[in-house]
């Protein structure tokens, strides 16, 4: 499967991006997809993960309540919305999918990646 991020882009404090990860070559309910971001400099992270059933999603403590994913089988495309975003937030976001059926936190679990979006929040 290819994944494809995108949705990225220069935010405000407390503004909103939703973010997108498509699938070309193999359908996103086969896999478990997690969505990563990274800082130069600092160790991937982990943001949020979703089940391939859909039916589980997980959160890091850091983006629990602002950050929301979703899956649209139809589209063969994983979303991820921000909100309430934060400078902290600021990184470039990738997505992941691994073929199983629980996800990881772990993005060294990972098999697909997709190349990374950009995300700045403005003070």
């Amino acid at each position: 499967v290819q994944l494809q991020a995108s949705g990225g882009g220069l935010v405000q404090t407390g503004g909103s991006l939703r973010l997108s990860c498509a699938a070309s070559g193999g359908t996103v309910s086969d896999y478990a997809i997690g969505w990563f971001r990274q800082i130069p400099g600092k160790e991937r992270e982990f943001v949020a993960a979703i089940t391939r059933s859909g039916g589980n999603t997980g959160y890091a403590d850091s983006v629990k309540g602002r950050f929301t994913i979703s899956r649209d089988k139809d589209k063969n495309t994983v979303y991820l919305q921000l909100n309430s975003l934060k400078p902290e937030d600021t990184a470039v976001y990738c997505c992941a999918a691994v073929g199983r059926l629980g996800y990881y936190s772990d993005y060294a679990r990972y098999t697909y990646w997709g190349q990374g979006t950009e995300v700045t929040v403005s003070s």
